[in-house]
């Protein structure tokens, strides 16, 4: 079973990488990255709870692997490591599992488990919140 602090801190990193690995669109060049004028507290409670809920299935998936992993991963601590590696990984960022210091074998599986999910993007609403899709 997965405990609510680790929930929290591997959807806090998946969040931030989310909010600074995605764009507002307010130009034709892509906007700013969404974390220069937005935080965690923009996202609508509708996207929010989408996100938690990708974020437990992929803990539900994954942590027989990540508890094996060392506690640090690039000098970061593995939970959060994985929590932004997820999100980079599933949508197709070209960083993330398979470019981290994460063991061979426990890369591999986690990467495989990530694109399982398939892209989530993250848009501005014409409310100011930001949305998933």
């Amino acid at each position: 079973m997965i405990s609510e602090r680790v929930l929290e801190d591997f959807f806090n990193a998946y969040v931030e990488a989310a909010l600074w690995s995605s764009n507002d669109e307010s130009d034709e060049q892509g906007g700013e990255p969404l974390d220069a004028n937005y935080g965690p507290e923009d996202i609508s409670q509708e996207t929010e709870d989408e996100m938690v809920s990708d974020c437990k299935k992929f803990l539900d998936r994954a942590w027989e692997f990540i508890k094996e992993a060392p506690d640090q991963i690039n000098g970061y601590p593995k939970i959060e490591m994985a929590g932004h590696d997820f999100w980079l990984t599933r949508n197709g960022h070209g960083a993330g599992f398979g470019d981290r210091d994460w063991p061979k074998n426990i890369d591999d599986a986690l990467r495989k488990i990530a694109k399982k999910f398939g892209e989530y993007n993250l848009y501005v609403g014409d409310d100011g919140q930001i949305y998933g899709s």
